[in-house]
C-alpha cells in the first residue's frame, strides 16, 4: 500500500501546482487549481484546509475511524473492568478487614500484600492495554488518511491488517517521543528533590531548603520549553511509521527532517488542534456526567449508615456507567482529530519539501496540472 500510494522516503523534483504555494483563483493567467482526489488538494496546505480535509475524512471515513476507535476503547475499558472484578473478588475479604478497621488500628500485613498485590497488576495490565490500543490507533489514524488523500475507500480487515502489522514500530515510536520529551524534565525534578533533601539535612529546614526550592522549582518550569520543543520535533513520527514503514528510531529522524524549518507553524497548528478537540471532548462528556449524578445520589441515599465496598460499588454504578461512556466519547475525539491533523501535516510537509503532490496525483489516476503559468499577483505574493 505504501508503494503504490507514493509513500516512500525520499526526494522528487519539479515545480508545485500552479507554481506558487498560495495558489490563486482558477483561470487567472492560465493557472488551474491543483487535483484534488480525496480530502485535500495535493498542494501545499494552509490552516483551512488542514483543518477541512481532517473533518472531511472524519465525515467520509467516520464508520472506519470511529468505529475502531470504539471497538479498541470499548474492549479496553470492557476487558479492565472485568479485570477490577476478578480482582475484587479474588481480595473483597482483606478490603472488607481494612475498611472495617477501628480508628488507631493498623492493618495487618496479611490483608496489606494482597491488596497492593491486586493492584499492582491492575495498574500493569492498564498501562499494557492502553500502550496496546494507543499503538492501534496512532497507526489507525494514518492508515485511513494514507487512502483518504487519495480518494480511496477503506474496508475495515484492510483498516486492522494495515494498523495491526505497524502497531509494534508505533508503540516503539510513542515511548521513545515521550522519554524523549520528558527526560530533561524527569531529571531535573530528581535533580530538585536530592538538593531539597540535602539541604534540610545540612540546615535542619532553615532558609536555605527554600532557597533550594524555589531555584528547583524555576530550573523544572525551564524544561518545559525544551520537552515541548522535541516533542514537536518527533510528532510526525507515527505517521512515517504507517506511511513510510519506517522503525522507531528512523521515524523520529525523519520527523526531525521534516520538521526542521517549520516547528513553529506546526507547533501552532498542532496546539490548535488539540485545544479544539479538547473541548469538543468535554462537550460530549459533560452531558453524561449531569446524567450521571442523578442515579449515584439515587444509589447513595439507599446506602446505610455502615455500607459494604460492594454495596457502594452498586450504588454507584449508574454514574460510573455514565461517566465512563462520555469519557469514552470524548476520548475517541481528542485522540482522533488532532492524530488526523498531524498526519495531513505530515502530507503537507512532503509536499512542500519533497513535491510529493505530482505522486500523489499518477497514484490516484488523475491528470498532474502542472506546473502552470503564474497566476498575475504572484510576484507580489511573499516567496517561500
Amino acid at each position: 500500500m505504501a508503494q503504490d500510494a507514493g509513500w516512500g522516503g525520499g526526494a522528487y523534483g519539479g515545480a508545485r501546482y500552479g507554481g506558487h504555494p498560495f495558489g490563486g483563483p482558477p483561470g487567472w493567467g492560465g493557472w488551474v487549481p491543483p487535483p484534488k482526489p480525496g480530502v485535500i488538494p495535493l498542494a501545499p496546505l494552509g490552516l483551512g484546509e488542514l483543518l477541512g480535509g481532517a473533518f472531511s475524512t472524519m465525515g467520509r471515513y467516520g464508520k472506519q475511524l470511529f468505529g475502531t476507535a470504539a471497538a479498541l476503547y470499548g474492549g479496553a475499558a470492557l476487558l479492565m473492568a472485568t479485570a477490577v472484578a476478578v480482582t475484587y473478588s479474588a481480595v473483597s475479604d482483606h478490603l472488607d478487614r481494612v475498611v472495617s478497621l477501628d480508628r488507631g488500628e493498623g492493618p495487618s500485613s496479611t490483608d496489606i500484600v494482597p491488596l497492593v498485590t491486586g493492584g499492582a497488576i491492575l495498574v500493569l495490565l492498564g498501562f499494557v492495554v492502553m500502550a496496546v490500543v494507543s499503538g492501534l490507533m496512532y497507526a489507525v489514524v494514518p492508515a485511513v488518511l494514507q487512502e483518504a488523500v487519495l480518494g480511496r475507500p477503506v474496508t475495515f480487515a484492510a483498516l486492522w491488517r494495515k494498523a495491526w502489522s505497524r502497531v509494534a514500530p508505533v508503540i516503539g515510536t510513542l515511548i521513545l517521543t515521550s522519554l524523549l520529551a520528558m527526560v530533561p524534565v524527569l531529571l531535573l525534578t530528581a535533580a530538585v528533590f536530592g538538593l531539597v533533601i540535602s539541604t534540610f539535612a545540612l540546615d535542619g529546614g532553615g532558609g536555605g531548603a527554600a532557597v533550594a526550592l524555589s531555584v528547583g522549582i524555576l530550573g523544572a518550569l525551564a524544561t518545559v520549553p525544551l520537552a515541548v520543543w522535541l516533542y514537536v520535533k518527533f510528532c510526525l513520527a507515527p505517521a512515517a511509521v504507517v506511511f513510510e514503514g519506517q522503525g522507531p528510531v528512523a521515524a523520529l529522524r525523519r520527523s526531525s527532517q521534516l520538521v526542521r524549518g517549520d516547528w513553529w507553524r506546526i507547533f501552532g497548528i498542532t496546539l490548535l488542534a488539540g485545544l479544539m478537540a479538547g473541548v469538543a471532548g468535554y462537550l460530549v462528556q459533560m452531558p453524561f456526567t449531569v446524567l450521571g449524578v442523578f442515579p449515584g445520589m439515587i444509589g447513595t441515599s439507599s446506602l446505610d449508615q455502615d455500607p459494604s465496598p460492594a454495596a457502594v460499588m452498586v450504588a454507584v454504578s449508574g454514574y460510573v456507567v455514565a461517566t465512563l461512556l462520555g469519557q469514552l466519547l470524548s476520548q475517541i475525539i481528542s485522540t482522533t482529530f488532532p492524530q488526523l491533523v498531524s498526519g495531513l501535516l505530515y502530507v503537507d510537509r512532503r509536499i512542500r519539501t519533497e513535491n510529493l503532490g505530482p505522486v500523489l496525483a499518477e497514484a490516484a489516476g488523475v491528470p498532474a496540472q502542472g506546473p502552470h503559468p503564474r497566476p498575475p499577483y504572484e510576484d507580489a505574493a511573499p516567496q517561500g
